[in-house]
């Protein structure tokens, strides 16, 4: 019984270690490739990129950690089945009862995996991230335009110029557009400017001379005439329009977001839709991690019914089962940082769903029965195959 739990075991931490090396993977890439306009026109190395990524893994860990439990049990126990292995045991008087302790132990271990996460991995990462953000902003970049190109690199911020020298920082007919201030548009239009960049206070200063101001807000409209006018941006919010002094529900420690809940003076001077925000991120990090446990249990009887389906198939099917359920999870904390409903409920209807569903399938696939909708399935799919 030992070798077999072994056994079990040591697939789920393969097919683990697969799962979550491929999604992280597609996720970084897909987020360079987001993000490739920046690096391309910053001065920030390979080297510097990877560190930011590191920084935002334990973010990316809590969302995927639950689907990657859930897929390693559901293509290990389907391959079982589809090996007959499940068969064979249960002839020889071995339950599916009894084969429970290494897939509960291998889901208790990615529980408390994201557990540490949750707690403390995840503010960790966010403080570093914000902090190597800043310092690459003070220390490698710069802005550059291209001439005849609008450039909207700072937010609420639109850059023009007809020609442009970025060694020197001199610019030729040159217009910029703020509307970042609401219900006001400012134009500066200037026939040529400097640009001055100052890392050491992650600064840009652009100088305009002989120019003109237009500002427009609702229907009156002013015009200014200047010999020399300058503007300050900070350099940092050129890095993904990063706000470094706002503090945010989903990068505080969950120590900090349970003393908030408890008294709102930690946080003062809020409106009532961050203190939402603060409790849905709290039971968001809670239910998470319990999930990893609760869909891993829930992959069992699933591979059991679905005995002999494809891994290919399999895949499918457990990805559209954990779509469910993050669907669901996506509407309760929707609905919790809207104040529709209480976050708790939300939050933790998948899982209670999900533990019912699960508790039922294990009673059934222990007796070696199928429910009827799942022979209705599968024979829709003998079906078509018997057409083709």
């Amino acid at each position: 019984m030992q070798i077999l739990q072994r056994q079990i075991f040591r697939e789920l931490l393969k097919l683990f270690g697969l799962t979550v090396s491929c999604l992280l993977g597609l996720i970084l890439v897909g987020r360079m490739l987001q993000l490739r306009s920046l690096f391309l026109s910053q001065d920030i190395g390979f080297f510097n990129i990877l560190q930011l990524f590191f920084y935002l893994t334990p973010f990316f860990l809590l969302l995927i950690t639950p689907i990657a439990t859930m897929l390693s049990v559901f293509l290990t126990f389907l391959r079982m089945s589809t090996d007959n292995e499940l068969t064979a045991l249960k002839a020889s008087g071995v339950s599916l009862y009894r084969m429970l302790p290494a897939p509960l132990f291998f889901c208790t271990l990615c529980t408390l995996f994201t557990l540490f996460i949750s707690f403390w991995g995840l503010a960790w990462g966010m403080d570093m991230f914000k902090t190597k953000l800043y310092q690459f902003a003070r220390t490698h970049s710069k802005f550059a335009l291209q001439p005849g190109v609008f450039n909207k690199e700072f937010p609420g911020i639109t850059f023009y110029a007809h020609q442009v020298d970025n060694e020197k920082g001199e610019l030729k007919f040159a217009f910029v557009r703020d509307e970042s201030i609401k219900g006001t548009s400012v134009v500066v239009v200037a026939p040529e400017a400097q640009i001055d960049s100052t890392p050491a206070t992650a600064e840009i200063r652009i100088t305009f001379k002989n120019g003109n101001i237009f500002r427009q807000s609702g229907e009156e409209l002013n015009i200014l005439k200047f010999g020399t006018y300058s503007i300050r941006l900070d350099l940092g919010k050129m890095l993904m329009g990063f706000n470094f002094s706002e503090d945010k529900a989903k990068d505080m420690p969950l120590s900090r977001l349970s003393a908030i809940r408890h008294d709102h003076n930690e946080a003062p001077g809020r409106e009532a839709r961050f203190y939402r925000k603060v409790d849905t991120e709290f039971f968001k990090r809670i239910t998470l991690p319990v999930g990893c446990i609760i869909l891993g249990m829930f992959a069992i009887p699933i591979a059991s019914a679905f005995r002999g389906l494809k891994q290919q198939y399999g895949l499918l099917l457990s990805m559209g089962l954990f779509l469910v359920y993050y669907t669901m999870f996506s509407v309760g904390v929707s609905m919790g940082e809207s104040g529709a409903i209480p976050p708790e409920y939300g939050l933790w209807a998948p899982n209670f769903v999900y533990v019912f569903v699960a508790l039922i399938g294990m009673r059934y696939a222990n007796k070696e029965r199928t429910p009827a909708f799942i022979h209705w399935l599968t024979s829709l799919q003998f079906n078509k195959r018997a057409s083709a």
